[in-house]
């Protein structure tokens, strides 16, 4: 009789986990190509050209090996094990936070991989993280005219919350950008009974 072979194991090709060190270049390179096709139009073209994927790479590797916490944490989006795009989730700092108020510090996927589901299940994950971590509300700061991320973001449930800053980028007023928060809560939905 003949031998029965096992089928094959089922290797999922997109999936989402905690950074690794071996991530960070990766990270920062996904970092700045998001960040020069979406914040194009909104900043000047002298701070785009100092968009440089090895310092963030560097800004990546320590926010990895040395968080300052266990609540901060980098989660990656991975597509056949290639970094497609990445989060990072802290305990919010603002000066009208609770201490159950999470923030997602960064939130990027690469712009040759959007559409194809890796944001969604980043989000998802960022949630499940910030609720692991004992947090039950989620900020996330947002550029204003970054309608895409918005799009994106107001059907999964965030909305704003009237919170606007404006940040200087240059230290000298001459290049600026606004911000919006928006927030979403990460307490679980109540079972349905039958």
């Amino acid at each position: 009789m003949g031998r029965v072979s096992e089928p094959p194991a089922i290797v999922a090709d997109r999936s989402v986990r905690l950074a690794w060190a071996a991530d960070t270049d990766a990270i920062g390179a996904v970092q700045a190509r998001a960040w020069t096709a979406s914040y194009a139009p909104l900043l000047p073209a002298a701070l785009l050209a100092d968009v440089d994927a090895p310092t963030f790479a560097a800004a990546w590797l320590e926010a990895v090996t040395r968080p300052p916490s266990a609540q901060h944490r980098v989660l990656v989006a991975l597509e056949a094990g290639r970094v497609v795009g990445f989060a990072a989730t802290a305990p919010s700092e603002d000066p009208d936070a609770q201490p159950g108020d999470g923030e997602v510090v960064a939130f990027h996927v690469d712009p040759a991989a959007l559409g194809e589901g890796h944001g969604s299940r980043l989000l998802a994950a960022v949630a499940d993280t910030l609720r692991a971590d004992g947090f039950t509300r989620a900020r996330m700061w947002l550029v204003v005219g970054d309608d895409a991320m918005r799009g994106f973001l107001e059907p999964a449930g965030w909305a704003p919350d009237t919170a606007h800053r404006t940040l200087d980028l240059t230290g000298d007023g001459t290049a600026t950008l606004r911000q919006v928060r928006l927030h979403t809560s990460l307490s679980p939905e109540p079972e349905v009974q039958s």
